[in-house]
Formats: structure tokens, C-alpha cells, sequence
């Protein structure tokens, strides 16, 4: 009889925006047209930026003449992306060849889908709190998890030690939920230590794009060392508003090698065995990210989620409420007040405020006690959000 992967038993009950999403359905039976206040999940309002809007077009376009029709997408990504992707690398002084850059679906999938490239007997080190599918992905492959927490007395950003001993090493930087940004010194600490100890990290660079502070690196690969021991996975959702469209790309250094073994290799043998690429459309749209247009296009709107965001922490600054994040981030990691544990905080926030967080304990044991807020939503949403916070804690 076949057995089924008795390790998704191991797995909570429910995923954590899923409960959420239960305790909202339930909120509006009993206040039906009731308006709320989403600084929960961080799902992006702004929509795509208009250079990206123009390549869509040209790209359906082409998809409409026989001389300029794409079908299949070569599975690591169209060259004009890669390229395009290594040449902004480039400018901030990382130097990547083209065929270093793989295309994905997302930084969702990727995160999921690399841990094909590591032996299921190997560890896996996972900062608390943390985004939930880290967790997650290595429970449904039976990997051993090794749990490192981390609190308000090192602001959410813990130094490796002996008590770190993984094979994986995981880091988002800047960090979902706390907010807080790894500085150089920082994250040269777990690349030496990866690399003594032969680990390899994987580097969440979701959101990179919301660093304003020199001493933050945007990639890992700025640090010295880094191409021998790291993956890098970022995303175009949170960038560039790709939510709903979904894009984003791995980085994979040609140096990083283990037992002879090198990784973009496998990653190419697993892309062109597990998937048909991402679409022409798509792609194209993506590139237009990456052009000096785009670019610009890109910043006026995380902006506008950063004026959100000071929005939010001036308010809690006057409250004399305890955070972190609100900088180089676009979460806000809130200390829930007089004690209170992360869900109490919740359902006090969503009946008291109408205000939707989302509570730390989802993000492991690490997060009781606390809650996070997301800057994503409209600035007039966000303005009447801090009002109700002053209205209930002031």
C-alpha cells in the first residue's frame, strides 16, 4: 500500500494567514460593511509602474505575429532578463555573469524548490521569528530543523555561535516580520562562519529594495566571501509589485561547489527537468524594471510605502510603544503592550481598531508577545490606522 510523506503530520494544523483570514470572515458576519485597516499580510496596493504596463503590451503584442511569437522560455530565464538582472547587480559592485541569474516564478517557489539541491539528512538553522515556509518546507522534507532565537536584546539580529551548527543557514535580510537589517559586519559573521564550517546560506532578499542605509548591504555577494557560500533568492513582488504577476530570480555563483559538486549546475538540471519557465510576457515585463525608467518608476512607489511606514513608527514613537523595522523594511515588528500575548493583541487591534496585524507567534515561539505591521496599504488607510492607535493606547 502506498505510504504517504507522514512528515506533513509534523506540520500546524493551519497556516498562519489562513487563521487569519478565519478570524476576519468572522469579525464581518457579525459587522457586515464594517470598513477595516489591512496591516496584515503584506501584499502590495500600488499597481505595476507604467514602464512595466508598456512592456506587458508590446509583449502581448508579440505574442499576436507569427514573426515575433514566443512559445516555450528557456528554463533558467531569457537571456535579455538575465542580463539584464546582472548588469544591475553590477552597479552596485557585484560582478555576476549572466548565467549566474535564474529566473523563477517567484521567491515563494524558489525558496521551496531549492532545498532539492541539498541531502535531506542536512540541518537546517532557521532565525526565530521567521517567515513561516521556511519552517514548513524543510518539515515536509523530514529535514532536521535546528531553531535560533532571537529577541529584543540583540534586535532581532543574532550572531552566529556554536549552538548554530546547521548545514542551511537561513537569512532575510532585510527581515520579514521583524524589519530589522543585517549591517556588513554583521553578515560577514555568518559568511565566515559558513564557510568554516562548510554551510551554505540561503539568502532572502525579498526586500532589498527598501534599504536606505549605506551600512546595509543590499546583497550578500557584498560581502567578501560570500560567492563560496551562498544562494541568493529575491523577489519582483515587493520591489515592483509583482504579487499577482509573479517573478523573481536565484543567484547561483559558479564558486559555490560541495564534494566536487556545483550547485548552478544541479539548478539547471532541476529547472529544465521541473519546469517550462516563465512566461514571455512576464519576463518582459520584468525587464522593464531594470531599465533607468523603470527604475525610477519603481522607487516613487516604494516611497510611498516608506512615507507609510515613518507614518506608523511616528506614531508609536509618541505612544512610547517598543518596535523594530520601520527602516530598510517595510514591517514594523511591534511589542504587544501590558503583556499582552500575540493573538489577545490581534483580536484586541481587529474589535477595538478595526485594524488587521499579524501576530508574531505565527512566526515561531520567538514572536510571542509581539505583532507585525505591514506598510503596504494606501497612505490614507495608514493615516487612519495611526489615529486608531493613538485613539487606543494614548
Amino acid at each position: 500500500m502506498l505510504k504517504p510523506n507522514e512528515n506533513y503530520l509534523k506540520l500546524k494544523e493551519s497556516y498562519l494567514f489562513y487563521s487569519i483570514s478565519q478570524k476576519v470572515a468572522a469579525y464581518l458576519a457579525n459587522n457586515p460593511g464594517e470598513k477595516l485597516y489591512r496591516l496584515g499580510i503584506g501584499d502590495v496596493s500600488l499597481p505595476l509602474c507604467p514602464a512595466v504596463i508598456a512592456a506587458l503590451h508590446e509583449a502581448v503584442e508579440d505574442q499576436a505575429k507569427k514573426e515575433t511569437f514566443h512559445g516555450y522560455m528557456p528554463e533558467c530565464g531569457a537571456p535579455f532578463l538575465r542580463e539584464a538582472i546582472a548588469a544591475h547587480y553590477g552597479k552596485r559592485g557585484v560582478e555576476l555573469s549572466s548565467d549566474e541569474v535564474y529566473v523563477s516564478s517567484g521567491a515563494s517557489d524558489e525558496l521551496g524548490d531549492i532545498l532539492d539541491l541539498f541531502d535531506r539528512q542536512s540541518s537546517a538553522l532557521i532565525m526565530e521569528p521567521a517567515y513561516p515556509a521556511y519552517v514548513d518546507a524543510n518539515v515536509m522534507a523530514g529535514r532536521r530543523i535546528v531553531h535560533y532565537p532571537s529577541g529584543v536584546e540583540n534586535g532581532f539580529l543574532p550572531a552566529p555561535s556554536p549552538a548554530a551548527e546547521a548545514d542551511l543557514i537561513y537569512i532575510c535580510s532585510p527581515n520579514n516580520p521583524t524589519g530589522s537589517a543585517d549591517d556588513r559586519a554583521g553578515l560577514k559573521a555568518w559568511v565566515d562562519f559558513a564557510n568554516e564550517r562548510g554551510a551554505v546560506i540561503l539568502f532572502d532578499a525579498a526586500y532589498e529594495a527598501f534599504i536606505e542605509d549605506e551600512n546595509v548591504p543590499h546583497s550578500i555577494y557584498e560581502i567578501p566571501g560570500a560567492k563560496t557560500c551562498a544562494i541568493e533568492i529575491c523577489s519582483l513582488s515587493k520591489t515592483a509589485g509583482f504579487t499577482g504577476t509573479r517573478l523573481g530570480y536565484t543567484v547561483i555563483p559558479k564558486e559555490l561547489m560541495r564534494r566536487g559538486m556545483r550547485f548552478g549546475s544541479m539548478w539547471v538540471r532541476n529547472r529544465t527537468t521541473k519546469t517550462n519557465g516563465v512566461s514571455y510576457i512576464i519576463q518582459k515585463g520584468g525587464a522593464a524594471v531594470f531599465t533607468e525608467e523603470g527604475q525610477k518608476q519603481i522607487k516613487e512607489n516604494i516611497a510611498v510605502y516608506k512615507k507609510n511606514a515613518a507614518v506608523l513608527t511616528e506614531t508609536l514613537d509618541k505612544l512610547g510603544l517598543w518596535y523594530c523595522g520601520g527602516r530598510n523594511a517595510p514591517y514594523i515588528f511591534l511589542k504587544c503592550p501590558d503583556e499582552r500575548n500575540s493573538w489577545s493583541f490581534f483580536d484586541m487591534l481587529l474589535h477595538r481598531a478595526q485594524i488587521i496585524a499579524t501576530p508574531g507567534v505565527g512566526f515561531g515561539k520567538c514572536g510571542e508577545g509581539f505583532c507585525r505591521l505591514s506598510t503596504f496599504g494606501s497612505p490614507e488607510d495608514t493615516v487612519e490606522a495611526a489615529k486608531r492607535l493613538t485613539e487606543v493606547f494614548g
